[in-house]
């Protein structure tokens, strides 16, 4: 068997989720997996993280195990992208060490989250997350609280099975390009639904509900001060590094 790995992106509106789950393969990875059958590949793919429901990704990585009669790396992605749906794509398959692991060699994973103020579109409504109005200023000074190492167990969903709750932000930031406004973290890993709560308080702050002195209470473990959650439409994973 020789280890392959593959960049993807996928319409996370399609999907119930990216991880495997047991009452419905519609899922990234479980489409995947049913593609990869009906090339003769056994290999369940292995991803760099879990994206929920309704999550978008520009650049998800996963690794698969390949038979040894898989060579032509550029026709199993031909190959696989006549098999999937349009809702999601292979952009590359390349071989990698056996030791390589999607998930646990990642070092760093950067999210984006989409905003755009006024009135929703058919055309763009489960890409991006409409609010009638957007402080840029209030967002773009608060958000860069969440930058260095923090307990995050005041931002993640319940159910997360998680043993710890430290995460390092190595940049938090915000911008502006062409009518969106777009939200950039990148941390060693994340908690479930780490960034949409994340998302969430900001929105706060935007609306003049929370400060960014609270938003660092609740940081700090002090106190809960918000459980807002963002919508799914707006966030997406855009980048794995190793």
């Amino acid at each position: 068997m020789n280890r392959a790995k593959i960049i993807l992106s996928y319409n996370g509106s399609a999907f119930m989720g990216s991880q495997q789950q047991p009452t419905t393969t519609n899922t990234v990875i479980g489409t995947l997996t049913i593609a990869l059958k009906r090339l003769k590949i056994a290999s369940v793919p292995k991803g760099s993280g879990r994206t929920d429901r309704g999550v978008h990704a520009t650049h998800q990585v996963m690794h698969i195990d390949l038979p040894h009669f898989w060579t032509d790396l550029r026709r199993l992605k031909d190959m696989l992208n006549l098999q999937l749906p349009p809702s999601v794509r292979i952009r590359r398959i390349e071989f990698v060490n056996n030791e390589f692991h999607a998930r646990y060699g990642a070092r760093k994973r950067v999210y984006r989250y989409i905003f755009k103020e006024g009135i929703s579109n058919p055309f763009e409504d489960n890409f991006v997350t409409f609010v009638p109005s957007l402080n840029r200023e209030l967002i773009s000074d608060a958000i860069t609280a969440f930058q260095g190492d923090h307990n995050f167990e005041l931002f993640k969903k319940s159910g997360d099975d998680m043993d710890h709750y430290i995460r390092r932000i190595y940049s938090a930031y915000a911008y502006s390009h062409k009518g969106y406004f777009v939200l950039v973290f990148e941390g060693n890993g994340f908690l479930r639904s780490q960034i949409r709560l994340m998302v969430g308080f900001l929105l706060r702050i935007s609306n003049g509900k929370a400060t960014k002195d609270q938003l660092i209470e609740q940081l700090n473990g002090v106190k809960r001060h918000s459980t807002s959650i963002a919508p799914h439409n707006g966030l997406y994973l855009t980048r794995i590094k190793y």
